[in-house]
């Protein structure tokens, strides 16, 4: 490694963490000043009774609340263009992202169209359209109810288009929240089925943000601590849930999240044509996805499927052995083994595998990955 080059490693924002974190939301924003909230939230979460109490809290404190949950499981342009004809009708002065990934991506999505009115693409970092966020953005702040994304502490959303369902990344440091409450309290009600999912999103996070190829030994330490907490918690949390499982989680979500700053890789690429083509929650599709990608990764990057192991506590440390947990970990929370179990057909594989091939996270996985790889992998998870 040359250590004469230069490289910067970011990290994210002040984060509130604990039981009873979300309680400090509305003190905050009236010691800031601010007392008209956008609160984005999706459908699901916008019914259950914890939101229904962060939102009466809100008007009991006198701040005059707006909530937009016309969201897609996973998010699209026009939402954002819904929820910014909100912001722009009711006269707001801030914006509140309270939910999982979904949610905070659309939050975190209005927040740079409130000044940024051209079309919403040509903010895409992938096209260097992050240059081109140049004005100011709302006061803007996360609630995760998921332990999952980690999109509350991180600066760029995911957005497809409507028609093509290739996915976009609206990045620039502005889109960071100024304050994030991370009340595992919130996460405490989640059905099993979408912990489980989520849960693997964070293992998935923490482990291809691991095997990354770009170099950030920062990022690295991070997603060892993230992968060994999911390895005491996960199951309890899906399983048996108590405060301690569902904290462990939370800060298991937020540590992949700040360490997938060093990039991704295939199973990520498997798993976003899923929810682009077949609508299939993002979580979901990359925990299904993970033992495939993570065999395929092993040549080449022994000594790291060894680290991972040893952080996983499992008692061989070989690349084998984490495949075999991951198998074993799907299984003890309800994922199911093949794609065929989510609705997957041979038809869709060649389609998918286009999508795969054109997305953003496998150049940054270990070792190439080609179309004809890709259309192996699902041919094998199917």
């Amino acid at each position: 490694m040359d250590f004469n080059q230069i490289r910067q490693f970011n990290f994210p924002t002040l984060i509130r963490f604990g039981a009873g974190a979300a309680q400090e939301l509305a003190p905050y924003l009236k010691d800031n000043q601010l007392s008209r909230p956008l609160v984005v939230t999706d459908p699901q979460v916008a019914q259950l009774p914890f939101f229904t109490k962060v939102i009466r809290e809100l008007e009991n404190n006198g701040l005059s609340v707006e909530i937009f949950s016309s969201i897609h499981k996973n998010p699209v342009k026009s939402d954002v263009y819904l929820g910014t004809d909100l912001w722009d009708s009711s006269d707001r002065d801030c914006v509140v992202g309270i939910g999982g990934g979904a949610a905070l991506d659309v939050a975190r999505a209005i927040v740079l169209r409130v000044h940024h009115r051209e079309d919403l693409f040509k903010y895409d970092d992938l096209v260097g359209g992050d240059v081109y966020v140049t004005g100011e953005v709302p006061h803007f702040v996360t609630l995760p109810t998921t332990a999952g994304t980690g999109s509350e502490v991180g600066r760029s959303a995911i957005i497809s288009d409507d028609l093509s369902h290739q996915k976009k990344i609206l990045f620039s440091p502005k889109l960071m929240a100024r304050r994030v409450f991370a009340d595992p309290l919130l996460t405490m009600d989640l059905p099993s089925a979408i912990t489980a999912a989520t849960g693997m999103d964070a293992l998935t996070h923490n482990m291809e943000a691991f095997l990354a190829k770009n170099y950030h030994p920062i990022c690295e330490g991070i997603a060892l601590e993230g992968m060994r907490l999911i390895s005491l918690s996960l199951e309890k949390a899906v399983n048996g849930p108590n405060l301690e499982s569902r904290a462990q989680m939370l800060l298991a979500s937020m540590m992949g999240a700040i360490a997938f700053q060093k990039g991704l890789g295939v199973v990520h690429s498997l798993a976003h044509p899923l929810s682009s083509l077949l609508d299939t929650h993002h979580g979901l599709a990359n925990a299904v996805n993970i033992p495939y990608g993570m065999k395929f990764n092993i040549q080449g990057s022994e000594d790291k499927f060894s680290r991972m192991a040893q952080a996983l506590g499992l008692k061989t440390w070989s690349g084998k052995a984490v495949v075999d947990f991951l198998i074993q970990l799907n299984e003890k929370i309800g994922i199911p083994a093949r794609l065929k179990d989510i609705g997957v057909q041979q038809q869709h594989l060649d389609p998918l595998a286009d999508l795969a091939i054109a997305d953003f996270a496998h150049p940054n996985n270990p070792k190439p990955v080609s179309r004809q790889d890709f259309l192996a992998l699902y041919e094998e998870a199917l």
